[in-house]
């Protein structure tokens, strides 16, 4: 009743304004002069204050004893630490009588008590946090699990995200370049957690052994690490919450693209529509901010940073070289030769002796093989017969005129067919799959089916004349005379073979 604050400011007015006894007030509303000193004594009604701690008979001796517990399970793993249902049926054999609820409230208090508090952190122009983030995406009609790279610039809240099949070293310097070519710049000093791409080891709370991988990209852009304690990644809590972020909003609903390349575009756009945005507290947007930070930056290398990792390796009996738990084909000359591998995030590259001698797109499962058909012709033009056996050309899908050219070859070449047909393939060693097929059509057009027929449509016509004989330059070849050549030589020839 005393809690209507109309009636509350009504008491106060007659004792303390108009001098009414606080004997007429007792009498005229019943209270009790206890009550009627609190409200002469506060502005508002103060609630119910205890005066001294509520006893606790039962779960009061146990408390000490579930605060052992829970200090206990920081030693652990988050999913084996004690429920407050655990820790009830633990101290009930230890002789506690009391009710589940007082157990599972003292647990909430004890684990709020304990609850981290941090200090609010000024970050200076220049700097920047990464982290890795997971997510699921349906590329190429296929739902699957992709890692994503997050850069943040906590001065400006600028952010750049790029997909990635999984977190490796090549994947680490690809999100770095490409965040400091989007950013225009490299921040100087940049916060990680200690993931097994850039750390090798613990050696102190502040000191690391930095992985070979992580070595070779400071030198190149010599910004200065910094590594947070060990399961402390509140140290760089503005990147861990624009993971969450960019997840919610970049990739909500799941993406649906052709690739990965797909995606990445839109994650760039997205980022760079962010830059127009002014949080709250923020005096600017996030691109004017950004400006900031790029006067903190340094200047990015003349140098590229080749975001490669290289091996080098033999290539076996089959033409194969391995990389990465996968396989993949080279031009059978190369075979037992020793070769340079080098794998991109999008790609392998196989050279020798500075020459790149396939190139193929990288694969991420395990134990699987990426052929080049064309890598094998040269081998299968010697033995022909193993051209509808051979694996590298298994799923080869060729154009309709390639299989009309071979029926025809084999009708006609008198058991050479298929070996023109593999030299005819070969062609697309050196030319398109358009510009071949092309000229396999014309081919059949005029019924040239030879490979030396068939190559000339690969030229423009144009390009003719620089094979035409010309005197021009050589005028000294005009005396030269040439007799006209009399067959009939050639008709006594074949009368004089007939005879025989």
């Amino acid at each position: 009743m005393y809690a209507d604050m109309e009636l509350w400011t009504k008491i106060r007015r007659q004792v303390l304004v108009d001098g009414v006894s606080k004997r007429q007030v007792m009498r005229e509303t019943g209270m009790h002069w206890k009550t009627l000193e609190k409200i002469l004594h506060h502005s508002s009604p103060p609630g119910y204050r205890r005066s001294q701690p509520r006893s606790e008979p039962k779960i009061g001796p146990f408390r000490d004893r579930i605060a052992q517990i829970l200090d206990s399970d920081k030693e652990v793993h988050k999913k084996q630490r004690h429920t407050a249902k655990r820790i009830f049926e633990r101290i009930r054999e230890e002789g506690y009588t009391g009710g589940y609820t007082q157990v599972k409230e003292v647990v909430r208090e004890l684990k709020g008590r304990k609850r981290e508090v941090f200090v609010p952190l000024n970050h200076p122009p220049g700097e920047a946090q990464m982290d890795f983030g997971f997510a699921l995406a349906k590329i190429d009609g296929v739902l699957q699990q992709i890692v994503f790279f997050v850069m943040s610039l906590p001065y400006s809240d600028a952010v750049y995200v790029q997909a990635f099949p999984r977190i490796c070293t090549e994947v680490l310097w690809e999100g770095h370049v490409r965040s400091f070519a989007f950013f225009e710049g490299v921040p100087s000093r940049i916060s990680y957690d200690n993931d097994r791409t850039l750390v090798a080891g613990i050696l102190s709370p502040r000191k690391r052994k930095l992985t070979d991988g992580f070595q070779q990209l400071l030198s190149h852009y010599l910004f200065d690490p910094h590594f947070c304690l060990v399961r402390r990644a509140n140290e760089k809590g503005v990147v861990e919450s624009m993971v969450r972020y960019t997840r919610s909003n970049f990739m909500v609903p799941v993406p649906e693209v052709r690739d990965l390349d797909e995606l990445n575009a839109h994650l760039e756009e997205r980022c760079r529509d962010e830059l127009n945005r002014k949080l709250r507290g923020k005096r600017a947007a996030k691109g004017e901010l950004l400006m900031e930070d790029q006067a903190a930056f340094r200047n990015l290398p003349d140098l590229p940073f080749a975001a490669c990792r290289q091996r080098s390796t033999a290539v076996d009996s089959l033409s194969l070289v391995r990389f990465d738990c996968n396989q993949y084909s080279v031009p059978v000359d190369y075979a037992h030769r020793t070769v340079v591998v080098k794998g991109y995030c999008d790609r392998v590259e196989v050279g020798c002796l500075n020459e790149t001698i396939a190139t193929h797109p990288r694969l991420w499962t395990r134990d699987d093989v990426r052929f080049d058909p064309v890598h094998y012709l040269r081998l299968l033009e010697r033995k022909p017969g193993a051209l509808d056996h051979a694996r590298p050309l298994s799923g080869w899908e060729l154009p309709e005129s390639f299989s009309m050219l071979r029926r025809r070859l084999e009708n006609t070449e008198d058991g050479e067919g298929t070996r023109e047909y593999i030299r005819v393939l070969r062609l697309l060693e050196k030319h398109p799959m358009d510009a071949v097929e092309r000229a396999v059509k014309e081919g059949l057009r005029i019924h040239a089916h030879s490979r030396d027929a068939i190559a000339q449509f690969l030229y423009p016509q144009e390009d003719w004349r620089f094979t035409t004989f010309r005197l021009e330059g050589r005028e000294h070849l005009r005396r030269v005379k040439v007799e006209v050549s009399d067959v009939s030589a050639y008709n006594e020839l074949l009368a004089a073979g007939g005879d025989r």
